[in-house]
């Protein structure tokens, strides 16, 4: 091994000064591998005001205020998957970040930290490649989060990255349907659930992701030198 590749190898760079793989990076690689899995199996339920397509049909009829109240409130069960990792890369970088999302998904591999299970089995599961996109996502971001971001910069990054996954994902499941001969409704029912209305939601809870570990990584520098 040449010396130049140990050396990728042993340090990485953060603003033109080196980051050594230590015990402390190793540890927080470990932490938010552990963050993706929390990630992973908590469900949020978010309520907000919005418009349906039948607003003035709804308002023209005899209803109450109780049932204009709710029939104006969407209730949405939101996985924050996708934000915690873009919160990673922001917070361990582009190197440091696909190193843990390769972590994530060696484990995945031989134990049921994935959404649906685990086990080589799951290669062949609709929603696995959306996991695989992570890597890149995260390259992507990581890229384009070197130097200063500022709030258009982050959007920016939010909506390329959360595309990103979005669109490879609905891919490798277009793929596996393929070599499952599935039916083009359960295709289809598979790709709203998964892409639907979630893809607004990801992309506003990833800019927040980013956010918080960018701000995060200022806290955290001594432990990643």
């Amino acid at each position: 091994m040449s010396k130049r590749v140990a050396k990728q190898i042993n340090s990485f760079k953060y603003k033109g000064e080196p980051i050594k793989i230590t015990l402390g990076t190793l540890i927080l690689t470990a932490l938010c591998i552990l963050l993706i899995i929390m990630a992973t199996f908590t469900q949020v339920t978010i309520k907000h005001p919005y418009l349906p397509l039948d607003t003035f049909t709804f308002l023209s009829q005899d209803v109450t205020e109780y049932e204009i109240l709710h029939h104006f409130i969407k209730s949405y069960k939101y996985i924050p998957q996708i934000p915690v990792v873009f919160f990673i890369v922001a917070l361990m970088g582009r190197k440091f970040g696909i190193l843990t999302i390769l972590g994530y998904i060696a484990l995945g591999l031989f134990f049921p930290v994935f959404a649906l299970g685990g086990g080589i089995r799951y290669l062949f599961e609709y929603g696995f490649g959306y996991i695989l996109a992570f890597v890149p996502a995260i390259f992507f971001a990581g890229t384009l989060l070197k130097g200063k971001t500022d709030f258009l910069r982050i959007c920016l990054i939010s909506i390329i990255g959360t595309a990103t996954i979005h669109v490879l994902g609905i891919l490798y499941m277009l793929f596996i349907a393929t070599l499952r001969h599935a039916p083009m409704d359960l295709v289809t029912s598979w790709i709203f659930s998964q892409s639907g209305i979630q893809v607004l939601y990801d992309i506003f809870f990833t800019i927040l992701g980013i956010y918080l570990g960018r701000q995060t990584r200022k806290l955290l520098w001594i432990v990643m030198c």
